[in-house]
């Protein structure tokens, strides 16, 4: 198997606001694989609190061997996939991973979905995702997404007081009304008081949340198993799975809703492998990015089709770049995406090296 990389840039169209910083530029670089005569493509694009650094992934990348990637590509439990280079460089094991997925997906001529799952679905719902601004400029962005079709909103909050935060979100439903679910990702930004703070102030208010995201640091898996007794308000982890083990993380009982980026993981392979394991213990999957460029949110979106549920995914967010990498098959019509039905993630991979 030949292996070929190529590092990009995209910056975003407008910086991105969250408890952790703004976000304004996200770097990376593409894989392709030859496979059984296929070429595939993967996207390694870090994002560091969740996955290695970039300097760290490019020097996982360029430390697989021949011999490695051939195991990858075999399958191999005990490749550098697993056990090597990219043990612990998740954004890079993503981007070979979703490769070999590809070339595998496009020599049996299915789209990739339909090579993990046996009845995938063809479209799925999306969030739109509102970034951490001041209550006017945040309903008129909530107005736009519903405007546009969008029927659940992702607002970050953590970055002020919660009590503001819970201005913002009142403002939201008040505009939307009670037909739109809403979601708060507050990235590991509060303490048990904070959170128990907006928590109680939420539900004195029927705001009715359709989750709130990782309002406490990752590995406190005791706080959030807490947060769940005490409060009616599911309670979903992110940051916690790429901090603890995700089997730890289930069993804390500390998650209504385990979010699954495949970047952070490490490919779309252990989201369906974590998917399984948390329909088992009564826990529901949403797949979202990390702010990707057009493969990785292809990939993630095919994984996502291959699971079973209607929940609305984290996928749209090909509006916050300026420029991508390449047209996207796929793109939101009324809140919803379709998945490609030409075979393998349904881009030109060979089109993306040239």
């Amino acid at each position: 198997m030949t292996m070929r990389l190529r590092e990009f840039a995209v910056d975003l169209e407008t910086p991105l606001s969250t408890a952790k910083g703004d976000i304004e530029r996200r770097e990376g670089l593409l894989v392709a694989v030859d496979v059984a005569g296929e070429t595939g493509v993967g996207e390694a694009t870090p994002l560091p609190g969740w996955t290695e650094s970039l300097e760290d992934c490019r020097d996982a990348l360029a430390g697989l061997t021949e011999g490695d990637a051939e195991g990858a590509a075999a399958g191999d439990p005990k490749s550098a996939i697993e056990d090597g280079a990219l043990a612990d460089a998740p954004a890079a094991r993503h981007a070979v991973s979703l490769a070999v997925a590809d070339a595998r997906a496009r020599a049996a001529g299915r789209p990739l979905a339909a090579s993990l799952a046996t009845d995938p679905h063809t479209s799925l719902p999306v969030n739109a995702t509102l970034g951490d601004d001041d209550p006017e400029a945040t309903v008129e962005a909530a107005e736009t997404a519903v405007e546009s079709g969008y029927d659940c909103l992702k607002l970050k909050v953590g970055a002020r007081d919660p009590t503001d935060d819970v201005a913002r979100l009142r403002a939201v439903r008040e505009a939307v009304g009670p037909d739109v679910a809403l979601r708060a990702d507050a990235n590991a930004a509060w303490d048990r008081w904070a959170a128990d703070r907006f928590l109680d102030s939420v539900e004195e208010l029927g705001l009715d949340l359709d989750y709130l995201e990782q309002p406490l640091p990752a590995d406190e898996l005791d706080g959030h198993a807490v947060l769940r007794r005490l409060h009616d308000t599911p309670i979903a982890l992110d940051e916690s799975l790429s901090t603890v083990a995700p089997e730890r993380a289930l069993a804390s009982n500390a998650a209504d809703v385990l979010v699954c980026k495949p970047m952070a993981l490490g490919g779309p392979d252990r989201v369906r492998d974590l998917a399984a394991r948390a329909r088992d213990a009564g826990v529901a999957v949403v797949v979202t990015t990390t702010i990707d460029a057009v493969v990785a949110r292809l990939g993630a979106l095919h994984v996502a089709a291959s699971l079973p549920g209607d929940r609305a995914h984290g996928l749209a967010t090909a509006s916050l770049l300026d420029a991508d990498l390449a047209a996207d098959p796929a793109p939101v019509r009324e809140g919803r995406m379709r998945v490609p039905e030409s075979p393998g993630l349904g881009i030109d991979a060979d089109a993306l090296f040239r």
